[in-house]
């Protein structure tokens, strides 16, 4: 044994050395035998569940079963997580406002939110309203967790039996996380969000305050939300006095509220009630001759002027309000800056168009904006049909502009030190393995700016990105007011990055302004019911913002001003006014622009299918342009033209109604929004012009067949 009191000898190093590796060796040694012996015994464990003969397949699919369920789950997880960001805000309040809509004149328009002088308990409604809704919306309510399996289920059957959609799996659950939460765009992303939510509804809330946050908060056309609502607008009565046949008339609007509405659809109104009757009946809550009565004296809605309400518009506005009304302020009444005869006139050329060559070009939707020069939206058109479907695509949308983008490559090109004479060489080009074409597939050599943007020249706005970058063209976008961020990718230049139709609107207005960057607005102030303005926006926002100098903006005018008269926008022109645009039309056709701009209004619009399809060769040369020219002869007509930047203002046309004798003293028109008497009877006389033609077109039809050789009409 060592004497403890005997001091050690220091060790050498290379001793030491060897010492702390064998300390290694024998560590990572045993590690690797423990380690074997604990697999072993692992191995032994398992053996005895190993199947053999029939029960291994079993056994083998419930394994994998159990892996791919953890793997979906997790996935599952990742999906919820956007759509429970939602309920993060206080999404009970945020639908508790009641707000009145005023056109500019200070007409009522339409109403949004939850009208909480007509709003009663569940136990208060009729039975029998409250059976039509359940008959007809969701029959399984009071059974299934939020998502009805067996009625989505059913839905896709007879759907594929239909080979099309005529019946809806959602229940009243996901209807009502749509109404709250999300939008009606057709998407599967929003699908799934609207699935997870509806979970989340079912486990915060009870069954009974789901349906009845669901009556109160569903939009049942003609301003009204809520059932409360719509019995006094169709009826003139609380809702607690509807009778059988009215509270089935009712029900029937949940599906397609303008479709359906009584005060502009009767004969369809009461068609859909009586399919309510018999769902009813088939659900077991009524009997046949219980319902007979209300089949044969169908509900009659009180007098209601059928004029359709601006539905997109309001709804984008009401997101406004909520955003800018103080805290503490539900009842409002808002005076917007929509022109109700601009907005007729809108949806009359977006519908007409897509009547009388939508199935020609093989194009389902369209979307329009127009705003003035200090960016307040005259007329906005989210959609065809607002009923069928309430997603906007003029705000929510994002498609790629194409060739409608090119203006903000050109603008940017003109702060770089370009001018519009500039010479630039049409020839291919490539950067890296990208090597895009003209759309003619020809190439015409040194050519100006000008005639580049004319005759929409592919190869020129990408040389001019290599120039100097396209950095620059995305921060020009954003400065002119496009809101939606910009990607900046090789192909910017040609309108790859998605924008919205409102965005085009906006940017656009700077060039016609001369300059000064346009704020979209649909909301002038907001007041109390006492009348008191808690918000202004000239007030709020103060004088408009110069984006560009005013030689610049001068000569995009004149480059744009050119397209219209001698390039691809020629089908946009209007007699007499000053126009200058853009086409745009993107890869496969999918999407169709035509944005343009006089001294007084710039318009966006833009046509496409919502499932990005394909249209039939649509430029946006064609439908969109002459779309946007329909709409804007109207809206020029008897008004006092705005010059452009630059541009001097062309003769008045000869048909053109001089604007002394279309207006009231002053220029202006009438304080209720309504045309002057002599306006009105010009427009009178149009009109009977265009009946007597369309009477006269058989019998010039009869005498031209009649004088074709063989009796067949010539052409």
């Amino acid at each position: 044994m060592r004497d403890p009191f005997t001091p050690k000898k220091k060790l050498p190093h290379w001793l030491r050395a060897l010492e702390i590796d064998s300390a290694i060796d024998t560590f990572f040694f045993e590690l690797g035998q423990s380690s074997g012996m604990a697999w072993e015994r692992t191995i032994l464990f398992f053996r005895r569940f190993h199947a053999t003969g029939w029960k291994r397949p079993v056994f083998e699919l419930l394994s994998e079963s159990v892996t791919l369920g953890c793997a979906g789950l997790i996935v599952l997880l990742a999906l919820a997580i956007p759509a429970f960001d939602a309920v993060k805000r206080d999404w009970r309040a945020q639908s508790d406002y009641s707000v009145t809509m005023l056109d500019r004149y200070g007409n009522e328009i339409g109403k949004r939110g939850v009208l909480q002088e007509v709003q009663f308990s569940l136990d208060q409604l009729p039975d029998h309203l409250i059976q039509a809704v359940l008959a007809t919306e969701d029959r399984r309510f009071f059974e299934h967790f939020g998502i009805d399996v067996i009625g989505t289920l059913r839905a896709l059957v007879e759907n594929a039996r239909a080979g099309g959609v005529v019946q809806g799996g959602s229940s009243i659950t996901q209807q009502l996380a749509k109404n709250v939460f999300l939008s009606n765009e057709r998407t599967l992303d929003r699908k799934i969000k609207e699935a997870f939510l509806a979970l989340w509804l079912e486990a915060n809330l009870t069954k009974r305050e789901i349906l009845k946050l669901y009556l109160d908060r569903a939009y049942m056309g003609g301003g009204a939300f809520g059932v409360g609502a719509a019995s006094e607008f169709y009826f003139g009565k609380p809702v607690t006095d509807l009778r059988l046949e009215e509270s089935a008339m009712l029900a029937g609007l949940f599906k397609a509220p303008t479709r359906y509405a009584p005060h502009i659809n009767l004969p369809a109104a009461r068609g859909r009630a009586n399919e309510v009757l018999t769902n009813m009946v088939q659900a077991g809550f009524m009997t046949e001759g219980q319902v007979i009565s209300a089949r044969r004296h169908p509900a009659t809605p009180v007098s209601r002027e059928a004029t359709p309400s601006p539905d997109y518009f309001l709804d984008w506005v009401f997101e406004e309000v909520k955003r800018l009304a103080p805290p503490g302020q539900r009842n409002l009444i808002v005076r917007t800056t929509i022109d109700m005869r601009l907005q007729r006139a809108a949806e009359l050329a977006v519908e007409s168009s897509l009547r009388e060559s939508g199935d020609a070009y093989g194009v389902k939707q369209a979307a329009l904006v127009s705003m003035d020069m200090s960016g307040a939206v005259r007329a906005m058109v989210g959609g065809r049909d607002y009923g069928a479907s309430t997603f906007n695509r003029a705000t929510n949308a994002q498609r790629q502009p194409g060739s409608s983008f090119k203006p903000y490559t050109y603008a940017a090109a003109l702060e770089h030190g370009y001018t519009p004479d500039s010479v630039i060489l049409d020839a291919p080009v490539s950067i890296g393995n990208w090597s895009p074409q003209n759309y003619s597939r020809r190439y015409r050599g040194r050519i100006t700016m000008m005639q580049g943007l004319t005759h929409s020249i592919n190869t020129i706005p990408v040389r001019l990105s290599i120039a100097f970058g396209r950095q620059p063209i995305a921060e020009m976008a954003e400065r002119l007011g496009v809101q939606t961020p910009i990607r900046v990718t090789r192909s910017l230049p040609l309108g790859t990055s998605e924008v919205t139709v409102l965005d085009q609107a906006t940017g656009y207005a700077a060039f016609a302004s001369g300059g000064f960057r346009a704020r979209p607005h649909g909301v002038a102030r907001i007041l109390t019911p006492d009348g008191e303005v808690i918000y202004d926006f000239n007030r709020a926002n103060g004088p408009p913002k110069r984006v560009l100098s005013e030689g610049v903006a001068r000569d995009m005018v004149k480059m744009m001003h050119n397209v219209a008269e001698h390039g691809t926008g020629r089908r946009a022109l209007i007699p007499g006014v000053s126009v200058a645009g853009k086409t745009g039309t993107t890869q496969a056709y999918r999407d169709a622009w035509f944005v343009g701009y006089t001294g007084d209004f710039s318009t966006a619009v833009w046509l496409g299918n919502d499932n990005y399809k394909s249209t039939n060769r649509l430029t946006g040369g064609t439908l969109p342009a002459m779309t946007w020219q329909k709409y804007m002869r109207v809206a020029e007509a008897n008004i006092e033209h705005r010059p452009l930047p630059g541009i001097p203002l062309p003769p008045p046309a000869e048909d053109e109604v001089p604007v002394a004798e279309g207006l009231p003293e002053g220029g202006e028109l009438l304080g209720s929004g309504r045309l002057a008497p002599p306006t009105e009877d010009i427009l009178d006389r149009l009109e009977e012009r265009a009946k007597t033609a369309e009477i006269a077109a058989p019998a010039l039809k009869r005498e031209a067949s009649a004088a074709a050789p063989g009796g067949t009409a010539t052409r």
